[in-house]
């Protein structure tokens, strides 16, 4: 590998660039359209507990179990 010159970091370009160029798909994962939010959130000891006994995809879970009672409770509004 060439030794890395002001010159050379000149000529660099990013490489999702260079696939566009190509007609390639950009590399990592795409945009969400509805991205997520990050939070720190405390919550019942218990409540984790019982999603996570459920196995992988506690978070979408729970995450789905919170959209349902917001949709509910807008109803009865």
């Amino acid at each position: 590998m060439p030794e890395l010159t002001p010159e050379l970091a000149k000529k660099l370009r990013p490489l999702n660039d260079i696939l566009a160029e190509r007609g390639l798909p950009p590399v990592g994962r795409p945009k969400s359209a509805n991205p997520k939010v990050s939070v720190s959130l405390r919550l019942d000891r218990e409540v984790v507990e019982g999603f996570k006994a459920e196995g992988p995809g506690w978070q979408t879970r729970m995450n789905a179990a919170l959209a349902e009672s917001l949709k509910a409770k807008r109803k009865r509004a």
